[in-house]
C-alpha cells in the first residue's frame, strides 16, 4: 500500500476508534457487570426487576429464581428480569 491509500482511509479509522470508545466499549464494560451480578446472586440479597418490582430472593437456581414481595406474596421469575441489586445506587 502506498502512503496516498493509507491517507485515504485513515478518516475512516479514526471514525470507528471513535465510535469504539464512546459507543462500544463501554457497553461491553456494562454487559460484563450485569453478567457478574447476575452470577454472584445470593439467597438473601434484594432485587429490583427490570419491571420496577422491588422482592428479596428465597430460592436460587440455575436460570430462575422465587423472590418474596411481602410476606405473602412470592414469585418465580427468569434471572434476567433481575435489573439491579436494591442497595446498589445505579451509575447513569
Amino acid at each position: 500500500m502506498d502512503a496516498e491509500t493509507i491517507l485515504a482511509f485513515l478518516p475512516w479509522i479514526l471514525i470507528f476508534g471513535v465510535f469504539w470508545f464512546i459507543f462500544i466499549r463501554p457497553q461491553r464494560k456494562r454487559q460484563k457487570e450485569r453478567d457478574e451480578m447476575l452470577d454472584n446472586l445470593q439467597e438473601g440479597d434484594e432485587i429490583v426487576t427490570i419491571g420496577g418490582i422491588k422482592g428479596k430472593i428465597i430460592e436460587l437456581e440455575e436460570d430462575s429464581l422465587k423472590i418474596q414481595i411481602t410476606p405473602e406474596v412470592e414469585i418465580e421469575m427468569i434471572r434476567s428480569a433481575i435489573g439491579n441489586l436494591a442497595n446498589v445506587e445505579q451509575e447513569e
